[in-house]
C-alpha cells in the first residue's frame, strides 16, 4: 500500500474568507487559530474579513495563510488521519515544520510572523514580482536569467519555472517572451520572492532560529522535505536552522520534491490550504497519484471519506 504526503500551500493562493467554515465547525482547529490570534491580535479579522489587497501584502500573507494551510490538516488529524511526509511550496514548508514535530506551534507562528516581516522590509526596499513562465527551455529561461538580471527561483513542475526579480527588470524579460511568444502569468505577490535580494531575510532568520530561548527545534517525527534541496531535512538542530532560513533566498525544487516523494513510495497528495495549485504540479509530475484536496467544510469531508477508505 502507498505511502501518503500532506502538501501546504505558498502565497498568492490566498482569499479573504478562507478556512472560515473549518474555523465554526473543528474545535482542534479553533483552538489553534485562537491561540494565534492571541499572539497576533488582529490575524482572523484580516483572514476572515480583509480585503484582497490587505492579504497580498506579504507581513499579513504570511501569518493568515500559515493558518489556513494547517486547518485542514489539523481536521484531517482530529479524524484520525495518519501520513507519511510533508512538504510546504515556501511560506508553506513552515507549516510542514510544524505539522513534522520540529517546532511548536507558538514557535512556527511566531516564525512565520518574523519571516513576513522581514520578507515585508525587503520587498519594500526592491520593488519586484514573479511571473510563472510556460513551456519554456530551462537552459533557455536561465540564459535570460542572466541577460534581464532576473532569476528562475521556483522549479514547480514540468513546463512551469517561476522567474522572480525586480519589477523592471522582470517587464524587460516579459517583453522578450512576449517577442517570443512563451507565454507567462504574473503571480499575486509583493516581492522578489526566492532571489537573492531576500539574503538579508535570511540572515536574520538563520539569527532568530539560533536562539534556543526563542525555538527549541527538534528532530521531525516524519518524513519532512526541503524546498531547497529537495530531500529530506537534516536531523540536527543547526542543519533544520541552516535549511529552513536559507530556504527564502534561494529556489523552491518542488519538482524534485515530488520526484523524491514518489521514490519513497507516496502514491496519495492531499493539498492543505486554499487553491489547487500543488495539485496541478503533482498531476503533472507525478502521473497516477491520487490527489485530494482540503480547503474548506466539504473538501474535508470529501477528504475523509477518501482517506478512511482507504485504510
Amino acid at each position: 500500500m502507498g505511502k501518503t504526503a500532506f502538501l501546504f500551500a505558498g502565497q498568492g493562493s490566498q482569499y479573504p474568507g478562507m478556512a472560515k467554515d473549518l474555523y465554526d465547525t473543528v474545535l482542534s482547529v479553533k483552538e489553534l487559530f485562537d491561540e494565534a490570534e492571541s499572539i497576533r491580535p488582529g490575524t482572523l479579522k484580516q483572514m476572515f474579513e480583509g480585503s484582497s489587497e490587505d492579504l497580498k501584502k506579504t507581513i499579513n500573507t504570511q501569518p493568515c495563510l500559515f493558518l489556513a494551510d494547517l486547518a485542514g490538516a489539523v481536521a484531517l488529524k482530529s479524524l484520525g488521519v495518519s501520513i507519511d511526509a510533508v512538504a510546504g511550496f515556501s511560506l508553506g514548508e513552515v507549516a510542514a515544520l510544524y505539522f513534522s514535530g520540529a517546532l511548536s506551534f507558538r514557535e512556527a507562528f511566531n516564525l512565520v510572523c518574523l519571516r513576513g516581516e522581514l520578507m515585508q522590509k525587503v520587498a519594500d526596499e526592491n520593488e519586484g514580482s514573479m511571473i510563472a513562465v510556460l513551456r519554456m527551455d530551462k537552459a533557455e529561461l536561465e540564459a535570460l536569467g542572466k541577460e534581464t538580471e532576473t532569476f528562475p527561483v521556483n522549479y514547480n513542475c514540468p513546463g512551469q519555472i517561476v522567474v522572480s526579480g525586480k519589477a523592471e527588470n522582470i517587464k524587460k524579460l516579459s517583453e522578450i517572451l512576449t517577442e517570443k511568444k512563451v507565454r507567462f502569468i504574473p503571480l499575486e505577490v509583493g516581492g522578489p520572492f526566492h532571489s537573492p535580494y531576500m539574503s538579508e531575510a535570511s540572515n536574520a532568520l538563520k539569527e532568530a532560529l539560533s536562539s534556543q530561548d526563542r525555538f527549541h527545534i527538534e528532530k521531525p517525527s516524519i518524513a519532512l522535505f526541503s524546498n531547497k534541496t529537495a530531500e529530506q531535512y537534516p536531523q540536527d538542530r543547526d542543519g533544520i536552522i541552516e535549511t529552513i532560513s536559507m530556504q527564502v533566498s534561494n529556489s523552491v525544487q518542488w519538482e524534485d520534491t515530488l520526484r523524491n516523494m514518489e521514490k519513497m513510495e507516496v502514491t496519495t497528495f492531499v493539498e492543505c490550504g486554499p487553491g489547487k495549485t500543488l495539485s496541478g504540479f503533482v498531476k503533472r509530475t507525478v502521473p497516477g497519484a491520487k490527489i485530494l484536496n482540503v480547503s474548506d467544510l466539504e473538501s474535508l469531508n470529501n477528504a475523509s471519506k477518501e482517506l478512511m477508505n482507504a485504510c
